[in-house]
C-alpha cells in the first residue's frame, strides 16, 4: 500500500541540495575574496617592476645675468645642447625639488682665465652647493676649496625633500669658464 502524499525518495534528494547550496556559498566567497587578492598582488608587483618617473637635471651656467653676489644662475633647455631637467624644476636659475628622496648631486666648476700660478685669491676661493630655501632647511651640502687648481669637481648622496631650493655660490670677483664642458651642475633621484 503506498502512502498519501510524495514518495520517500524525494526527501534524500532534497537533503543532499540543502547540503550543496549551503556549502557552496561560502567557497562561492572564498572563491571572490582569492580573485581579488590575486589581482591586487599582481597589481602591486606591476607597480613595483615598472621603472618609476626619473627626476633628474643637468644644467649649464647662466652667464647673461649680471654677477653682483656669490650665486650661480643655471640654464636648461633643448636649445642649449646636453642640458635639461625632467622632473625638477628650474626657477630663476636655482634647481627646485618636486620629489623627495636620495639624490646624487655633482657640481664642477672651471674658473675662467685661470693659471696655476693665479694669486691669493684663486687660494682662498670657493664653491658652494647648499639648500637656501626653505630657511629652516638651509645647509651646505658641499665645499669645495680651489687651492692652487682652476677645477673644482665633486659628487656626493644626500636626501632632499619636497620643496627644497639648491643654490651654488662661487667665491667673488672671480668669474666661471662658459665652457659646458667645464663648468656644469645636476642632480639625479635615485632612491624614495
Amino acid at each position: 500500500m503506498l502512502e498519501e502524499g510524495r514518495p520517500r525518495f524525494w526527501v534524500l534528494p532534497r537533503l543532499c541540495w540543502a547540503i550543496l547550496r549551503f556549502s557552496l556559498l561560502p567557497l562561492l566567497i572564498l572563491s571572490i575574496g582569492c580573485l581579488i587578492y590575486c589581482v591586487r598582488c599582481q597589481r602591486m608587483q606591476q607597480t613595483q617592476l615598472e621603472p618609476l618617473e626619473a627626476h633628474v637635471a643637468e644644467l649649464q651656467l647662466n652667464l647673461t645675468v649680471p654677477r653682483k653676489d656669490v650665486t650661480l644662475h643655471w640654464e636648461a633647455g633643448p636649445t642649449l645642447g646636453r642640458s635639461f631637467t625632467l622632473g625638477p624644476g628650474l626657477e630663476k636659475g636655482q634647481l627646485h625639488i618636486h620629489r623627495e628622496g636620495i639624490y646624487r648631486l655633482h657640481i664642477q666648476v672651471t674658473l675662467a682665465n685661470c693659471s696655476s700660478a693665479c694669486g691669493t685669491v684663486q687660494h682662498r676661493a670657493t664653491v658652494t652647493v647648499g639648500i637656501c630655501s626653505p630657511a629652516a632647511h638651509s645647509i651646505v651640502l658641499l665645499r669645495l676649496h680651489f687651492g692652487q687648481g682652476c677645477t673644482v669637481a665633486s659628487q656626493r648622496l644626500t636626501r632632499l625633500a619636497l620643496g627644497d631650493v639648491l643654490c651654488t655660490n662661487l667665491t667673488l670677483p672671480l668669474l666661471p669658464s662658459r665652457n659646458t664642458d667645464e663648468t656644469f651642475f645636476g642632480v639625479q633621484w635615485v632612491y624614495p
